[in-house]
């Protein structure tokens, strides 16, 4: 398959865009990391910790890359992403188990260990983009070492800036769950038992990929919006049980 072909540089796009949708905890863990270093040092344990980690996330994007050709991998690893795509709308990691290393040495191996086990979302959909958009086996190691290299001097030296644009354009997040969804609806529609079914470019193909961006971006929306309902009518209770408070203890 031609690297110019729109078919690879859309796989490359998503690829990228995976990448800086999920490089919200990568940046996270990085800051904690390198917290308590002298200055001089917090540069360093950014770079070795993220090349380190980049290499460890190389091989195990390429490792997912080449299970997925095993029956029924491709369905299994759709419908962990499809889940992926829901959580990242829905639920906020919590990062209290991130220790500062105290020297250098420690950052670095903090940054490579909590990335890789932080990573598995990452790994997963971007060998899924990878394995949808490169031909059927062709340059999927080219298309997994682009995306990386386009995105993560953007992760390491533009996240602050990104999870900011985030926090103001949420729509930034339900547009990355969108991602993830189409991702893994072409995960598993290249399953090899679906061939019959989800033939390429056919509207039951299409229909199917929308279905699936459609129920995960509205579901992760109607659990927002309750659990915003929710909040509310707590707050709106304590404020309540506080007016009382004061009125008895004014009495």
């Amino acid at each position: 398959m031609d690297i110019f072909s729109a078919e690879f540089l859309m796989a490359l796009l998503t690829i990228v865009f995976i990448d800086l949708i999920l490089a919200g905890d990568n940046a996270i863990v990085i800051g904690l990391a390198a917290n308590k270093l002298p200055k001089h040092q917090q540069k360093q344990a950014v770079i070795w910790g993220t090349v380190g980690a980049v290499g460890i996330r190389v091989i195990a994007t390429l490792l997912v890359v080449q299970l997925l050709a095993v029956p029924w991998l491709n369905l299994i690893g759709g419908l962990l992403l499809l889940w992926i795509a829901y959580k990242l709308l829905v639920q906020e990691d919590g990062h209290d188990h991130i220790k500062a290393g105290n020297t250098l040495l420690q950052s670095i191996r903090t940054i490579i260990i909590a990335d890789a086990a932080m990573g598995i979302d990452n790994v997963i959909a971007v060998a899924g983009a990878a394995k949808g958009g490169s031909g059927g086996g062709e340059h999927e190691l080219l298309l997994v070492i682009l995306g990386l290299l386009i995105s993560v001097p953007v992760v390491v030296w533009g996240s602050t800036l990104f999870i900011k644009l985030i926090d103001r354009f949420s729509w930034i997040v339900y547009l990355g769950s969108a991602v993830l969804a189409y991702t893994a609806a072409k995960m598993i529609t290249h399953e090899e038992a679906f061939h019959d079914v989800f033939k390429e470019n056919s509207l039951t193909y299409w229909a199917f990929i929308l279905a699936l961006i459609v129920i995960i971006v509205y579901g992760g929306y109607l659990t927002n919006k309750r659990a915003h309902a929710k909040a509310e009518g707590r707050d709106k209770d304590k404020v309540k049980s506080n007016d009382k408070a004061k009125s008895s203890s004014s009495l």
